[in-house]
């Protein structure tokens, strides 16, 4: 599959399935879209002349540019075929959990409006905290479900995990612990607001955890009207020092700054600038998902005014490469030749299959994001068996969401971006439409955009 697309004064082709990308002037655009339309196959002679009096140039000329387009497709760069992969082919044998959100707390001390996690509590209204045994009981289930994996992933998630730090440093040293006597290796993440973050929970973070995810959504008047305390007031003067101190003593070592974006504010750009110019520069900031009518929830109308954001950030970034002032922004960053393999990408995140969350209370869901859909509980970590936990598909619920891979939406298939969403995102599509298989469109749009964005960066790159 062939996309082509403007962006600002460049026209650009991507192949969905060779990863080729060729800039294009306006010629080689007509010819390549008149390929398109006839389906990959060479366009008619009165379609070539058509192409020469459009472009001024001359029938030979349009044909010598058409031979190219035939050369590039007989090399497998233009109109790749498509590659059927089974369910089999993904999981030769059967997918295991490999990773986990553990839920250290279901409380939180921002009251964030558009929070999915309910303000902490996960919309249940019970605000708790996990205990060290129901911790350890999940530990040793993710060691034990994970078969021959050696290489596990735990995120200290909540709520607010520093609110129940005494739990997360205990929980770091069974780990590190444990993982060893299993031949695993535990690689181990904590999400945090920075509310909580001093020189002391820094220190230890920076010692034993492998990547941090810092929330702050950018300027002021956003941080404070989006994400206020307990009390309803702004919490930009509390956390914005915290985690400006945690980045520079974090250094090279892994982390980001995720922000959330809504309609209330738009102009996420500036945001994201902020927080550069501030010295962040691992950055993500995400389009909120949020229920029809909750007032800040993005609308189909919102969509051409964040397309532009999305294309003013992209510029901005291009002008800071190679300058002190230089940032990354997590969903601009691609690789066309060394990332991740085709089935990996069609596995996606590995919801409900290869990947998991733990409750306060040793419940077991798909992912965070289901957390409190009691629907979907899969087990309880007090529950089940340890000696007979290999292969994930023996969970509940497991086989339905081992069928979301890609091959088997059939509304991904016309999708030039299907490879790098990977079908979307299980939980956005069931909040937006009550269906593990449906399409959160304006989601989808967002990710196509944001792809033409790292495209279009990419090639840049590529012409200096």
């Amino acid at each position: 599959m062939v996309h082509i697309f403007q962006f600002k004064a460049d026209t650009l082709a991507y192949d969905t399935e060779s990863q080729a990308l060729l800039e294009l002037d306006q010629l080689a655009a007509a010819c390549l879209k008149a390929f398109i339309d006839e389906g990959g196959k060479r366009p008619t002679e009165e379609t070539v002349e058509a192409i020469g009096a459009a472009c001024d140039v001359s029938i030979a000329e349009a044909n010598r540019c058409l031979d190219d387009i035939e050369t590039l497709k007989s090399e497998g760069v233009l109109f790749a075929s498509d590659i059927d992969v089974s369910l089999e082919q993904l999981y030769p044998d059967q997918p295991v959990i490999k990773s986990m959100c553990l839920h250290i707390c279901h409380d939180c001390n921002l009251r964030c409006r558009y929070c999915f996690a309910g303000t902490g509590d996960f919309g249940t209204g019970d605000r708790s905290l996990l205990d060290v045994e129901t911790g350890r009981r999940a530990i040793d289930f993710l060691i034990a479900a994970s078969g021959n994996r050696i290489h596990l992933d735990v995120d200290f998630f909540g709520g607010e995990p520093l609110l129940n730090w005494p739990v997360v440093t205990e929980l770091v040293d069974y780990c590190e612990k444990e993982g060893p006597k299993h031949g695993k290796e535990l690689r181990l993440t904590i999400t945090t607001n920075g509310v909580l973050l001093d020189e002391d929970k820094t220190e230890y973070i920076n010692q034993h955890f492998k990547n941090v995810v810092l929330s702050l959504d950018g300027r002021p008047e956003v941080q404070n009207q989006m994400r206020p305390n307990a009390g309803n007031r702004g919490s930009y003067d509390v956390v914005m020092p915290h985690i400006k101190s945690f980045v520079e003593r974090r250094g090279d070592k892994e982390h980001y700054v995720r922000g959330t974006f809504t309609r209330l504010f738009p102009d996420f750009s500036k945001d994201v600038i902020h927080m550069a110019d501030l010295g962040m520069r691992q950055l993500s900031m995400e389009p909120v998902v949020a229920p029809p009518g909750s007032g800040y929830e993005i609308r189909e109308e919102d969509l051409p005014e964040i397309m532009l954001e999305y294309e003013r950030l992209a510029e901005d970034l291009l002008s800071k490469e190679g300058t002190q002032n230089a940032y990354n922004f997590f969903h601009f960053n691609i690789d066309l030749t060394g990332g991740p393999c085709l089935y990996k990408r069609l596995k996606g995140c590995g919801v409900g299959t290869e990947y998991c969350a733990v409750t306060p209370a040793g419940d077991i869901y798909p992912c965070h994001q289901f957390v409190g859909e009691k629907e979907f509980i899969m087990g309880n970590v007090h529950e089940v068996d340890l000696n007979d936990v290999y292969g994930s598909l023996t969970m509940p619920h497991a086989e339905a969401f081992a069928q979301l891979i890609l091959p088997d939406k059939p509304d991904c298939q016309e999708c030039w971006a299907k490879y790098y969403c990977s079908g979307g995102c299980a939980a956005n599509a069931w909040h937006a439409t009550g269906d593990l298989n449906g399409v959160y469109e304006i989601g989808c749009q967002l990710t196509r955009k944001r792809l033409e964005c790292a495209l279009w960066l990419e090639a840049k790159r590529l012409s200096e």
